[in-house]
């Protein structure tokens, strides 16, 4: 895969109380590869990616998914987030469905797939997840790491082209963080452009192909690992 999967240009966002969450916004982020957002609390990276799919519109600028400027109609907001899928940094926030196969079914079918289909794609994301031996439970009776797999299970299902993560290893611990992060790694070899955002720099370095560094709601850094880890400086400002 080549060329870009999303894109902004200029953009800008404010929150009700007039604080300015993004600020001139200008990324391009590469189709295919690893990409991780480094910042600390309130440097933007959530409010950025809730721009991804058009979940919020922006105050001034555009978002490009895969060349396609991101339009807020809901013929073309459906389109984009089939190409775009969001997994929140709190899984609670997304799980609303009595079984684990359950919640996984409900994004295919209500992309109006048959049942077959869906099926095949719940089967998939559940293996490619770990989590089988966990589809008929509760999801209310799941582990935090659990539910953070339903919860990338869920938009696997979707077949989407980029896969967005807030923060996936957000309370997580050493175990549960390496078996989420591998889950991501094998969904980029499936060709899925995986974006994650974190203020790990360890993490960011040893597992994205390509970093952003953020702060104040602006881009002040970005390179492959080996350049933003030869920068102090810009490094500080990222943790």
């Amino acid at each position: 895969m080549s060329g870009l999967a999303i894109e902004t240009r200029g953009l800008e966002f404010s929150y009700v109380d007039g604080t300015k969450a993004l600020v001139e916004m200008n990324i391009a982020i590469p189709a295919g590869k690893k990409v991780a957002f480094l910042g600390p609390n309130g440097a933007g990276k959530t409010t950025l990616f809730l721009h991804f799919n058009g979940l919020i519109k922006p105050d001034g600028g555009k978002v490009y998914v895969a060349g396609q400027e991101v339009r807020y109609d809901r013929a073309s907001l459906l389109d984009v987030r089939k190409k775009v899928g969001i997994v929140f940094q709190d899984p609670e926030t997304q799980l609303f469905s009595s079984s684990v196969r359950q919640e996984i079914s409900f994004g295919p079918l209500n992309l109006g797939l048959s049942k077959e289909v869906t099926e095949k794609r719940v089967r998939q994301a559940m293996e490619d997840t770990e989590i089988l031996d966990l589809q008929d439970k509760p999801t209310h009776f799941l582990s935090y790491g659990q539910k953070k797999r339903v919860a990338i299970a869920d938009i696997l299902a979707m077949q989407p082209e980029v896969l967005v993560c807030d923060e996936p290893t957000a309370w997580l611990d050493v175990k549960h963080t390496r078996q989420v992060m591998e889950i991501l790694g094998r969904c980029n070899e499936r060709g899925v452009t995986v974006i994650i955002s974190t203020h790990d720099v360890d993490m960011a370095y040893s597992w994205a192909d390509y970093i952003f560094v953020m702060k104040d709601g602006q881009v002040i850094g970005e390179g492959a690992p080996l350049e933003i880890f030869d920068d102090d400086e810009l490094l500080k400002d990222a943790e």
